[in-house]
């Protein structure tokens, strides 16, 4: 049996831990047990504790309370819960997800202790170090014995930065192994499009109907915390929606305080009284799945829901300046529009007017968390 210590932080990290919690009770549980510890980087109980209800995930066995601080306190103190977790529970391998401070802290705590790491969506680069994010996924993925990535893009990424993709076990963070697996958030999208459909009234309740409206959504601090920024996506956002499309935008708490604090009155007081504008509180992640899936298009600055859009084919404008999800920026699906209202304003109406779109299998065929969980059996049993 092995033991894994599965570190999640954020949102993003409980749907994506999800897939494999799923994998391991249907296929794997005379072969894996799964320990499951909550940094609280955002715990929220709108953004993480539903999340955990709704996704079937185990109430977490450890929750740090970490909250917010500086980058250096936030991972430090999840590196030092981390580091007594491991002492504790003794795991075989220490699972983390994506490019979080919970990311980062699981990885390093589990290195200098000689665990070995499995990092899921390793491989991705914004090629942009200023992006705290591409710092952790650097990090993350030099001292992981098990990379998977979800693209092939990624995986040629970690080719280039010297990683052998021909290594013979037996594999370690001196020798680790390299996947290109495709994207367990595409499981999840198939798995939980049917539920969402059938348990999400959310758009009943605004009051929208399938493609007659768009999905926004924004939380980078360099979107929310820089005022100059915000003001762009803003004003950006209330062009679109003169022109007479409805927008739906759940407000992350970051985003939320940010309107308030960071606008000018007037600004604020457009974009509150917009009638084609609904700012609605934080949502489930099956009523996410709804949202995108009526939507005409998507605006966000989100990983993740980049992902998502194209999943449910639905171009893209990503408020930021580079991704790293860049195949489909290549493929047309997403338009790289920054905090800048012209080129948010600009990707609208290309998109409006465009008629044809390719969505080729990028994120491979759905079963992805089944064969990271086999590898894992393999390659660490």
């Amino acid at each position: 049996m092995i033991k894994i210590l599965t570190i999640v932080g954020a949102r993003p990290q409980l749907i994506k831990a999800s897939a494999i919690s799923r994998a391991i009770n249907q296929k794997f549980s005379d072969s894996i047990h799964e320990i499951l510890l909550h940094t609280g980087q955002h715990y929220d109980v709108n953004m993480s504790a539903v999340f955990i209800e709704e996704l079937g995930l185990p109430q977490p066995t450890i929750n740090l309370e970490v909250g917010s601080a500086s980058h250096a306190t936030q991972t430090a103190r999840m590196m030092e819960g981390i580091e007594k977790a491991i002492f504790n529970y003794q795991p075989n391998v220490v699972l983390v997800y994506g490019d979080t401070n919970s990311t980062c802290a699981g990885a390093l705590a589990a290195a200098k202790l000689q665990v070995p790491v499995v990092h899921i969506e390793a491989g991705l680069r914004s090629f942009n170090k200023k992006m705290p994010e591409e710092v952790n996924r650097i990090v993350t993925d030099h001292v992981s014995t098990l990379l998977f990535s979800p693209t092939e893009i990624g995986f040629d990424n970690l080719v280039k930065e010297g990683f052998n993709r021909n290594s013979v076990s037996p594999h370690s963070a001196s020798n680790p192994k390299i996947y290109h697996c495709g994207d367990i958030m595409y499981d999840n999208s198939l798995y939980f499009a049917q539920s969402a459909s059938e348990r999400s009234k959310i758009k009943k309740r605004i009051g929208l109907s399938d493609g007659g409206y768009i999905l926004s959504t924004v939380h980078r601090p360099s979107n929310t915390d820089i005022a100059s920024n915000l003001i762009e996506i803003v004003e950006g956002l209330l062009s679109i929606a003169r022109n007479g499309d409805p927008i739906v935008a759940p407000l992350h708490p970051r985003m939320e305080k940010a309107i308030r604090q960071n606008l000018p009155k007037e600004l604020y007081d457009k974009l509150t009284s917009a009638d084609n504008i609904h700012l609605i509180p934080p949502v489930s992640y099956l009523e996410m799945v709804e949202l995108e899936k009526g939507a005409k298009m998507i605006i966000t600055d989100s990983g993740g829901v980049q992902k998502e859009a194209f999943f449910f084919q639905k171009p893209c404008i990503v408020l930021r300046e580079e991704t790293e999800w860049v195949e489909l920026v290549e493929n047309g699906n997403s338009k790289l529009a920054g905090p800048d209202s012209k080129k948010i304003e600009d990707a609208y109406d290309e998109f409006t007017h465009k008629t044809e779109f390719n969505y080729p299998p990028f994120y491979g065929t759905g079963q992805t968390a089944e064969f990271i969980c086999a590898e894992i059996i393999k390659q660490l049993g």
